[in-house]
């Protein structure tokens, strides 16, 4: 649609991450006026690098990029079909990391940046909002993410009457190539398998001998590690991002059955001893000269770390272009404070997008911001918009934060926790698959691929019925 459109209000968002670049996106692209709020390079914070929107403080993959067999790859595939600025980028900048997407990090940044900087319905506003918005903001997002100010998750806080809850959550190191000795290390994706924009070879595979696995683990149990303050020692981590030294006192073999499992992959260097352990790397930049050690998030002092990690077979010369880190994450306990748009139950002009909702993993905090993005236009022009089904990944998740939270201990406590979207948040299916397409019957694992698949399919068409009858909503050229 070409023309004047009608002055609809402006909406108001406070956060330029993935959720907040991604909602911006959303709002503009339906002909509503956005003020989208970065704080940086104002006020940085201890995780952030640069002032480029979207920049990502943790790795460089959005994960599985598989639509029929992995919960989050189905969410990559609804989110393309919304016309997701986030995956648009991502799709633009992708490295080979196998099976997942992974992005060249700079790169996928100045393309969001980029694009929300020439939007002609967006203006970016660089300063801090350290309190409330302003009363005569009528629609607004929130979505300062995890690294939330301390100033605003303050004022939240006394809106609310609601302490935020809060989690660590730590870094992992990236390294130089050309510093990873290849004469010991080898090129080879798990089980050889080929993702966007890979080759089946794709990961660095850094093996272990049960001896240097023990002594590996013995040192982490060592290392010193940064210390907390007084007011940081009881917050939990999110167990999907936990430090590799934390894993590690869990039991000496964790690290073998998680980011250091030898299966899937052969040592061509040693063909026929199978590696007790080993460390991937996975690559971080486009040009390929940056890697990061997969799963090797980190609390250890920057000493630590570089002597630790150089006693892996390979890494014995590593040079780091990043060491591993910490920070502080907060995420509010949405399914009591948060009504089915996301907005808050205090003040609904404020509505909350991405991780502090209380999900987990950047493209669920950017699929948060997109569905936020869309009820926030659906307000200011007036309408109203129906939740996406239940059946749908984006949906499913929206469901968890908002209200599919069961409380499993005592009345009055709170156990909700940040999530990563999974098959266990859909709605099961009316009937599950029995039969092959040729008539045999499924058997064992073949079940639950079937069953995966299945809720994929539904997924997908759902989404579909939902676009055709609920966005219709003419956006400008």
């Amino acid at each position: 649609m070409t023309g004047t459109l009608p002055n609809f209000q402006t909406v108001h968002i406070i956060g330029a991450g993935l959720a907040g670049s991604e909602a911006a996106w959303q709002v503009a692209e339906r002909g509503v006026r956005v003020i989208l709020h970065e704080m940086r390079p104002t006020r940085t914070t201890e995780a952030h690098r640069t002032d480029g929107l979207a920049e990502l403080v943790c790795s460089n993959s959005f994960r599985s990029d598989d639509a029929a067999n992995n919960a989050v790859g189905l969410l990559h595939a609804e989110m393309r079909k919304l016309g997701s600025l986030i995956m648009r980028a991502a799709d633009a900048n992708q490295v080979p990391a196998g099976g997942a997407l992974a992005v060249d990090r700079e790169g996928f940044s100045a393309a969001v940046t980029k694009a929300l900087q020439e939007h002609p319905r967006i203006e970016i506003s660089r300063g801090e909002v350290a309190d409330l918005p302003p009363a005569d903001w009528a629609n607004v997002i929130v979505a300062t993410g995890p690294l939330t100010s301390a100033a605003l998750s303050d004022a939240v806080r006394k809106l609310t009457d609601e302490d935020a809850l809060a989690f660590f959550d730590a870094i992992a190191p990236i390294v130089h190539k050309d510093t990873i000795d290849m004469s010991v290390a080898w090129f080879q994706s798990r089980y050889d398998k080929a993702g966007p924009g890979g080759s089946g070879a794709d990961y660095i595979n850094c093996p272990m001998t049960e001896e240097q696995y023990g002594v590996f683990v013995d040192a982490l149990l060592a290392g010193e590690k940064t210390e907390f303050h007084e007011w940081e020692a009881n917050t939990p981590y999110f167990d999907g991002c936990l430090p590799i030294e934390v894993m590690a006192s869990r039991g000496r073999e964790t690290l073998r059955y998680g980011p250091m499992k030898p299966i899937g992959l052969t040592n061509p260097h040693n063909p026929t001893v199978k590696p007790y352990a080993i460390v991937q790397l996975r690559q971080d930049n486009k040009l390929g000269t940056l890697y990061n050690m997969v799963g090797f998030q980190t609390k250890l002092k920057y000493g630590a770390q570089q002597r630790i990690f150089r006693t892996i077979p390979g890494l014995e010369n590593a040079e780091f272009a990043r060491l591993g880190g910490l920070h502080r994450n907060t995420f509010l306990n949405s399914p009591k404070l948060l009504d089915g748009q996301l907005r808050l139950r205090a003040q609904k002009r404020l509505r909350f997008a991405g991780q502090m909702t209380g999900c987990e993993g950047y493209v669920e905090s950017a699929s948060i911001g997109l569905i936020a993005g869309l009820y926030a236009a659906a307000d200011a022009r007036g309408q109203t918009l129906a939740a996406p089904p239940a059946t749908t990944a984006l949906g499913a998740l929206l469901g968890h934060i908002t209200g599919g939270h069961i409380e499993t201990i005592e009345p009055g406590s709170r156990s909700f926790q940040p999530m990563n979207i999974n098959f266990g948040l859909f709605p099961p299916l009316a009937t599950a698959p029995t039969k092959k397409p040729d008539g045999t019957r499924l058997r064992g694992n073949e079940k639950t691929v079937a069953k995966k698949q299945a809720i994929s399919a539904r997924a997908l068409a759902d989404l579909d019925r939902w676009i055709a009858g609920h966005l219709q909503i003419p956006v400008a050229a």
